[in-house]
């Protein structure tokens, strides 16, 4: 137990880091954009998220919704950036595999704590483990600075009328939703780092003799 630390550890950032990637794509606030023409978007605010584009509207613009407005992104939307399909792909697999470092950690835990003798199996699970979370945290990392550039340089979008939104912002700026992604992306790449660090006990002593 004395030489999982670093992993328990691990364990700790990569619970954390995986529930941020988690949010992160539920969020909509992925991209603010601010708008001039208040007639639909009465808050002068749009939010552009990976799943769906919001905003406040006094208009009857959706039956049943008078004041927020949704519409969800459907992969017959050409017009979409590629960064916004990318991220929702990318992000579902980040959250896969993930999941799958927590569990190879776990594993790997629960033998180091009951003092299960098979040390070359628990260290494979903790490498097994870091490489997810490794892998978890660059498909996080991608969307998140692919969508942070589009930001930077005020992208537009060409949506389609039914969208009720304008092609391009006066200015836009990142939403929640990417400060969220780059605090995950730490976490994961340092989980990732601490489980793959782990050295089966001795293994340095052999080392040094």
């Amino acid at each position: 137990v004395s030489t999982s630390h670093l992993q328990l550890a691990a364990f700790a950032l990569g619970t954390v880091g995986w529930i941020l990637c988690t949010v992160s794509m539920g969020i909509v606030e992925w991209r603010v954009w601010h708008v001039d023409n208040t007639t639909i978007i009465s808050s002068g605010i749009a939010w552009v998220g990976i799943w769906k584009v919001c905003f406040i509207s006094y208009l009857h613009v959706s039956p049943g919704y008078k004041e927020q407005f949704c519409h969800k992104f459907s992969g017959y939307d050409s017009s979409i950036p590629h960064e916004i399909y990318a991220a929702q792909g990318l992000l579902l697999v980040a959250m896969f595999m993930g999941l799958l470092g927590l569990t190879a950690t776990i594993f790997a835990l629960r033998n180091v704590c009951m003092g299960i003798a098979h040390k070359t199996l628990i260290a494979r699970f903790f490498l097994v483990g870091g490489c997810f979370y490794v892998f978890a945290g660059l498909c996080v990392l991608i969307p998140v600075s692919w969508n942070f550039y589009s930001v930077t340089h005020n992208q537009s979008i060409a949506f389609p009328p039914s969208y009720y939104m304008p092609p391009s912002p006066v200015v836009q700026e990142a939403g929640a939703a990417i400060p969220i992604g780059i605090v995950a992306v730490i976490l994961l790449l340092l989980s990732g780092t601490f489980s793959l660090s782990y050295r089966l006990p001795g293994t340095a002593d052999t080392i040094t003799k």
